[in-house]
């Protein structure tokens, strides 16, 4: 059994459309004064305010007078909130993630609607306080005996609606073994390099349409706040975004599908993406390139379709190492794409890429560490030597005291 959400575009009724925009006016404003509330109680009371009490928190918000209009909407979602602000404060606590934020109207909103809020009936779905469907386009059908257990209607800052659907799929998704295995080492200028000497070009989605935001963000800055033309102004630039956004994605995901369907093994290395980006020389082609939603989308559609994805350590030396005799140089910068081996002479090169050297000998030396731990479960971590206890650490000072060669000399009186 696999957890499986499917995303579709829907188009609402203007009587739905009112209803969903109060929904997600209802559960932002209770998310941020739940957040506003654990908040202050920290800094004003020094004490957590927990989940339970945000939940009474929130019938007696529904009590207040000015406050009547969160009865008009499906309940569900406005706890749902109130568990989404549980989980970020977490992650907050266990070093996963930083501190809440307070959400925007302008970034669009989500809500969530559990089984009892929703109605699936005859491939249709009803969400609370909903006498119609919702008019979903289903580009694609969900599965057999499949139904979902929980949806999610969002709203982009483009003004498109989608809904996402969760459900537990109990096919079998295996895909007939294959012997073919493959390596490959990720980069900028080619985005992917494979052991086979095979290279998939870098797209650059945000490149291509980057003039173009330009123009639409300089001609945002010139309107007064609060016009209408301000508003258009701002759709327009959002509608780029989501271009950008969505043939990214959509790139991704068929890049990845055709490396797990291909191969029987795929081996690469374990990216520290989030300090990679911290160069802000490389960040925007980093963030485009999206490195970290490659390996991502690989480990969880290798469990689906039975293939075996390894994950190197990201201190392996694979472009240090000669993929012919396995010794190491000392030091090969960035721009040297091409080397020879100092012990054996082989010359890295390849005729049919000539620019990626580098990252072909990388590829085929990630590969031979991914055969390694596949066999027999050899590890490529770098030897580290365990840091003495204090107690070691003590008496090896007193050692070195008592000893005549580790007495320091009295620094001499000026």
């Amino acid at each position: 059994m696999v957890e499986k959400a499917y995303r579709y575009r829907f188009y609402p009724t203007p009587e739905q459309e009112t209803l969903l925009r109060r929904t997600l006016g209802c559960v932002r404003l209770v998310y941020n004064k739940a957040l506003d509330a654990r908040t202050k109680g920290w800094y004003e009371r020094s004490r957590r305010v927990s989940y339970k009490e945000t939940s009474l928190m929130l019938t007696g918000w529904k009590k207040q007078d000015d406050l009547f209009f969160l009865g008009d909407v499906s309940s569900v979602p406005l706890q749902q909130g109130l568990r989404h602000l549980q989980t970020a404060f977490t992650n907050f606590f266990a070093g996963r993630a930083k501190y809440p934020n307070f959400k925007k109207k302008r970034n669009g909103g989500s809500a969530e609607f559990t089984k009892s809020a929703f109605k699936w009936k005859d491939g249709k779905i009803y969400l609370a306080k909903c006498k119609e469907p919702l008019p979903i386009r289903w580009s694609r059908q969900l599965p057999e005996n499949c139904n979902p257990s929980t949806v999610t209607v969002t709203l982009d800052p483009s003004g498109r609606w989608h809904i996402s659907i969760r459900f537990n799929d109990y096919r079998d998704l295996s895909l007939p073994p294959t012997d073919k295995q493959v390596g490959f080492d990720l980069g900028i200028s080619s985005l992917i390099t494979t052991s086979d000497g095979d290279k998939i070009a870098n797209p650059k989605h945000f490149k291509k349409l980057r003039k173009r935001l330009a123009k639409y963000q300089k001609a945002l800055s010139r309107k007064q706040k609060g016009s209408n033309n301000r508003y258009k102004a701002k759709l327009k630039v959002a509608r780029i975004h989501a271009k950008i956004k969505n043939t990214r994605k959509d790139f991704t995901h068929k890049l990845t599908t055709q490396l797990v369907r291909e191969n029987q093994l795929i081996v690469f290395e374990d990216l520290a993406v989030k300090n990679m980006v911290k160069n802000h020389k490389l960040s925007q082609v980093i963030n485009d390139a999206n490195w970290a939603e490659i390996i991502r989308q690989i480990k969880y559609k290798s469990d689906w379709y039975n293939r075996e994805a390894i994950s190197i350590d990201r201190w392996f030396p694979s472009s240090k190492l000669c993929s012919v005799c396995l010794n190491r140089v000392d030091s090969l910068p960035l721009n040297i794409r091409e080397w020879d081996c100092p012990f054996c002479n082989a010359h890295h090169v390849r005729v049919a890429a000539p620019t990626e050297h580098r990252d072909i000998n990388a590829s085929t030396n990630i590969l031979a560490a991914g055969l390694a731990v596949s066999v027999c479960g050899a590890t490529v971590r770098p030897v580290r030597v365990a840091s003495p206890t204090a107690k070691e650490s003590k008496s090896r000072k007193a050692g070195a005291k008592n000893s005549p060669k580790g007495r320091r000399k009295q620094k001499p009186k000026s």
